[in-house]
């Protein structure tokens, strides 16, 4: 599982301007299952993402198409950790300790 943390590189006018098309792209990662939770930070000088996939090279490959970081707005920060508990919702996540 990953957690990746965008950071806005850009005033909040720039972010704007592209949000549209970074929800896009968050619904496709939805419909893809891929992501599992989003949203802004607080205060609005980023936002968090939770997602899952085969490996983090993966995951950078998939930041990396995110409107937000193609426009030169956000930079990510990319965290991998083993869930070895979860929610019942997300308890096909889990994974063995070890």
């Amino acid at each position: 599982m990953f957690v990746l943390e965008l950071t806005y590189t850009a005033p909040l006018d720039a972010v704007d301007a592209v949000l549209d098309a970074h929800v896009a792209w968050l619904d496709e990662q939805y419909a893809r299952g891929v992501f599992l939770a989003s949203g802004r930070k607080n205060p609005r000088d980023g936002g968090v993402i939770l997602a899952v996939a085969g490996d983090r090279a993966r995951i950078e490959e998939i930041a990396a198409g995110d409107p937000f970081v193609t426009a030169g707005v956000c930079a990510y920060r990319v965290t991998e950790f083993v869930a070895t508990k979860t929610a019942p919702e997300l308890a096909r996540y889990q994974e063995p300790a070890g």
